[in-house]
C-alpha cells in the first residue's frame, strides 16, 4: 500500500505544480500593459491608409521586412510587407477592407489579431476571408510584423 500512497502523493504534487504554473502563465498574460484597442490602432490605420492609396501611411504601420502570406486558391503568395505596400497603386477603384469582431491576444510586446474581413471594391463585396496580424511593440509603438489572409467569394 505504501507505494500507491507515494505515487498518489507525487501525482498531487505534480498537479499542484502544474496548476501553479498555469496561474503564473495566466498572470503574465493578464499583466500585460497593452489594451486590445492599442493593438488594433495600427491595423485600422493600415486599412484607412490602404483605402486612401497612401503608401507612406501604410508603411508607417509595418515592419517593411516583415511578411505577407496571402492564401490564394490553396497556394501561398509570399511578399515582404514593403513589397505588399509597393503593390498598392493609386487607381480609379475605391477599395476598403472591413474587419469583423477581432480576437486579440497580447503578451508583453507581442500580439496577434485574428479577424474575419470583407474587401469592398467600389462599395460592393469583392471577396471575404480571415486576416491574421502578428504585431510587435517597438519603442512603445505597435507595428505589424506579419499579415496572413485567405480569400473566397463572399456568401450572400
Amino acid at each position: 500500500m505504501r507505494p500507491a500512497l507515494l505515487q498518489c502523493g507525487h501525482a498531487i504534487q505534480r498537479a499542484a505544480w502544474l496548476s501553479a504554473l498555469a496561474l503564473a502563465s495566466g498572470a503574465a498574460l493578464a499583466g500585460s500593459t497593452a489594451s486590445p484597442a492599442s493593438v488594433l490602432e495600427p491595423v485600422h490605420a493600415f486599412f484607412n491608409a490602404m483605402a486612401q492609396h497612401d503608401q507612406a501611411a501604410m508603411r508607417a504601420q509595418v515592419l517593411p521586412a516583415g511578411t505577407a502570406t496571402l492564401m490564394r486558391d490553396g497556394k501561398p503568395v509570399r511578399l515582404t510587407l514593403g513589397d505588399f505596400v509597393d503593390h498598392l497603386k493609386p487607381g480609379k477603384e475605391k477599395i476598403e477592407e472591413r474587419i469583423g469582431t477581432p480576437q486579440v491576444l497580447v503578451d508583453q510586446d507581442l500580439a496577434v489579431v485574428w479577424a474575419p474581413y470583407t474587401f469592398l471594391l467600389d462599395g460592393k463585396p469583392h471577396h471575404c476571408g480571415t486576416d491574421v496580424f502578428n504585431l510587435v511593440r517597438v519603442d512603445g509603438q505597435w507595428r505589424i510584423a506579419a499579415i496572413a489572409d485567405n480569400s473566397r467569394k463572399c456568401e450572400p
